[in-house]
Order: structure tokens, then C-alpha cells, then sequence
């Protein structure tokens, strides 16, 4: 508990994919997946990764010149990577922005997530691929965050941070004879009420049996005689009628 933060230090995906990090077997098929990827960061990507943002959440129609009309506000940009399929040439919805300055990074990453732009509300972090060790993208299983509840949902990033586990105390247990002899004692005559209670039930259930037996002896000889007088009543009908 010492050492715990909100935010992944290293990315780990069996406690990415548990809300408090303490997971110990895969929930869902795509933690499978991220734990057995062998996931290298691009080489074709330039630029200081400690000086690169990642913006999600885009409107699909958002231009690299809209990024870069509304993130130049907090400082110089460098270079800005919108991420286009490359068949299709359509946006992904994601980009990278590199400033020129440390300054200017801190201050977007501060103001601008959650800023809204064309009618979209972004999401903006750090960027994770090159600075954080172990990183698995989300399309392999990895990432962080998630927008549904009941989808695939990762934890200890900006979005969604770790909750802190729940630290249960030790209780004693004092019923069994760990606690002060006062108690010791209470067991004891509580078990010797228990016994007499018992004797006195046999005692009264071998009183009541020869009661039972009488009764129900009582009952078969009523019945029988209830059966005589039937019979004896259909003989004489059985004379009347002839």
C-alpha cells in the first residue's frame, strides 16, 4: 500500500484490467491478448515522446489545421501527426502533438482535456507508447480508459485511475476461548444449559409417547366400529328393499 498511486507506473495488463490493480486471473479475452502480445513502439515515429500529447475522441472531420488553431494557444508546436487509415486516407479520430517546450505541454495537458471541438469532447494525455514500459495499445487488448461500462474497460491511466484497495483489519476472534475468562466461563454454563434443556425434552417426549400410542390405538378401534355400523346399516336397507 506503500508504494501505491492512482497511475500506472508500469503498464501491467492483468492490473490494468482490474479497477484497484489487484487482479490475479484475466477477466476477459483481451487481457489474454495483451498479455501474450509482443508489442515493439513504432520506429517510423520522430519527435521527443516527453514532449508529445495524445488527443483522442476527434471528430472524424477535425483537420490537423483545427488542431492546430486550437492547441497553439498554449504554447509553440512543432509537429502534429493526425492518424489516417491508410487505405482510406479517413482521420482514426486520434492524433500526436509535439510542443517546443515543457511549459507548453504541462499547460495543454492541464486546460485542454475535455475541451470541446467540433462539437466533440476530446481526450488528452501524455503520450504513452514510447515513455511508458510494457505499453499494449488498445487494439491489442491493452490501453486505458473506456467509455462503457460493460465493455471492455482498463484502468490506472488519466481517465480512469486505480482505486485504492480496501485494506481489511485483522479481527480477533474472541468465541473460542481467546478472550477474557468471564466469557470462558459463559460458555461452559451456556453448554451445560444446553444439555439439561436436552434431557428434560427426551424425558418429556418418553412421557408423551404412551399417550400417542393410547391415542391412536383409541382411534383404530373407532374406526372399526364406525365400519360395523356401516355394514349393519346396508344389510337392513337391503332387507327393506326385498
Amino acid at each position: 500500500m506503500a508504494d501505491w498511486a492512482p497511475i500506472a507506473k508500469e503498464y501491467d495488463p492483468l492490473k490494468a484490467g482490474s479497477i484497484d490493480g489487484t487482479d490475479e486471473e484475466p477477466h476477459d479475452r483481451a487481457i489474454w491478448r495483451a498479455m501474450l502480445a509482443r508489442y515493439i513502439p513504432n520506429k517510423g515515429v520522430t519527435g521527443d515522446p516527453h514532449l508529445t500529447l495524445f488527443v483522442a475522441r476527434l471528430n472524424l472531420q477535425t483537420t490537423e489545421e483545427k488542431l492546430k488553431e486550437v492547441f497553439s494557444r498554449y504554447g509553440d508546436i512543432r509537429k502534429i501527426r493526425l492518424v489516417r487509415d491508410l487505405v482510406t486516407g479517413f482521420s482514426k479520430g486520434y492524433a500526436f502533438i509535439e510542443y517546443k517546450e515543457e511549459r507548453a505541454l504541462l499547460k495543454a495537458h492541464r486546460d485542454a482535456n475535455r475541451l470541446v471541438i467540433d462539437q466533440h469532447e476530446i481526450f488528452v494525455d501524455f503520450e504513452l507508447e514510447r515513455t511508458l514500459k510494457g505499453w499494449i495499445p488498445r487494439r491489442l487488448g491493452g490501453g486505458f480508459g473506456g467509455k462503457k461500462e460493460s465493455g471492455q474497460l482498463r484502468f490506472g491511466g488519466r481517465d480512469r485511475p486505480f482505486r485504492k484497495p480496501i485494506n481489511l483489519p485483522n479481527i480477533k476472534n474472541d468465541f473460542y476461548g481467546e478472550g477474557s475468562s468471564e466469557k470462558r466461563n459463559w460458555s461452559r454454563e451456556g453448554t451445560r444449559d444446553w444439555r439439561t434443556r436436552d434431557r428434560d425434552h427426551e424425558r418429556s417426549r418418553d412421557k408423551r409417547w404412551p399417550e400417542r400410542e393410547r391415542s391412536w390405538a383409541w382411534s383404530d378401534s373407532e374406526r372399526e366400529r364406525d365400519s360395523k355400523e356401516e355394514r349393519s346399516r346396508g344389510r337392513e336397507r337391503k332387507d327393506r328393499d326385498r
